[in-house]
């Protein structure tokens, strides 16, 4: 009895000791992260469970922030394998993904997308500028008599801002701040338009925190709602109030155009040509971020990744532009996939 006491013991020691990959087993790629990059991977995904012995990636849309927060947790199958990103990974992030044993990321630029403004089909056209974008939305605003100083944002209506504009409410539906959407809206289109102040511009050198601040900070007095992650939510609501505005990627505007349209931004109009040439003053990058250590752990990650990195898939004529994917340059998108192929682990 002693013995076989002992063998039990001995192998509940060993199984304790094992690394958690061996200890848990998962047959399928767990992807999170990004709405907006979450069109594509899931095309991919269908794709790859289709025409591969492996089975079909689950992808989850939890927004570009909160995904890199899951990806960057821990190192196992309890864990996510890949995130989407709207944006490129914060050195603040890659520091979480490190301080948590995260350490091998291999980085993978996917293509480009424009952040739109759009309106209900049954609501006025009207064109903006980055500097009227900012002047609606940020939090504090030029004082309106003249003087070098900041006030809460008086403007309630378009017409207040330049009379050109509609006679309407500021209503704007976008993303919360776990978005990538939403800080990519921040950086190009709130403090664009905000350095047509050149007072406030200065700040840049002189005070960078002060700058941010004022640039960087949408208001909070219900004039820009936080509509969640779900675009499809944002459709709905400006469907019911042809006023108000949506703000999400150009490609989820590319396939609801039967409902919304695209107002132009500094008079150039959201679409693949003028995004993909970089005329569209609203522009990004998406990406995709992937654990080293669970190539070798996931049964089909690595095929996976060639899938997405492939030319039938997003190159110039594949599959994910059907859904508005805007290629890189044929040499950027070499680059990517060899980094992939070789696993080329990301530096900050």
């Amino acid at each position: 009895m002693n013995k076989k006491l002992l063998a039990l013991t001995a192998l509940a020691l060993m199984f304790v000791q094992l690394p958690v990959s061996a200890r848990n087993v998962r047959d399928n790629i767990v992807i999170v992260g990004s709405s907006t990059v979450y069109p594509f991977t899931t095309v991919v995904a269908e794709q790859f469970g289709r025409m591969t012995r492996f089975k079909t990636p689950v992808v989850e849309a939890t927004g570009s922030g909160g995904g890199l927060k899951l990806f960057c947790a821990g190192v196992g199958v309890k864990h996510p394998d890949i995130a989407n990103s709207s944006r490129r990974i914060k050195a603040s992030e890659f520091a979480d993904c490190q301080k948590n044993g995260v350490k091998s990321v291999v980085e993978v630029k996917v293509g480009y997308d424009g952040i739109t403004l759009a309106r209900s089909n049954k609501g006025q056209a009207f064109d903006l500028t980055l500097k009227q974008l900012f002047l609606a939305l940020a939090k504090e605003t030029p004082d309106p008599s003249g003087s070098e100083k900041t006030i809460p944002n008086p403007y309630t209506n378009w017409r207040q801002i330049d009379s050109s504009l509609p006679d309407s409410s500021i209503e704007v539906m976008g993303p919360p701040p776990t978005s990538g959407t939403r800080d990519a809206f921040v950086e190009l289109a709130m403090e664009g338009g905000c350095q047509a102040f050149p007072f406030i511009k200065a700040l840049k050198d002189s005070n960078e925190n002060a700058y941010k601040t004022i640039c960087h900070s949408i208001r909070e007095d219900g004039a820009y709602v936080e509509a969640g992650e779900n675009d499809n939510l944002i459709v709905q609501k400006l469907d019911t109030n042809p006023n108000a505005l949506g703000i999400f990627g150009f490609s989820f505007l590319d396939q609801n155009t039967d409902k919304l349209f695209g107002l132009k931004i500094d008079g150039v109009e959201p679409d693949f040509d003028e995004i993909a040439s970089g005329a569209y003053p609203v522009s990004r990058s998406m990406y995709v971020y992937v654990k080293k250590a669970h190539v070798s752990m996931i049964p089909g990650l690595k095929e996976f990744l060639e899938e997405f990195t492939s030319e039938k898939a997003w190159g110039e004529e594949g599959y994910l532009t059907d859904k508005g994917l805007i290629p890189m340059p044929a040499d950027e998108r070499k680059r990517y996939a060899d980094d992939v192929r070789n696993l080329k682990e990301l530096e900050m």
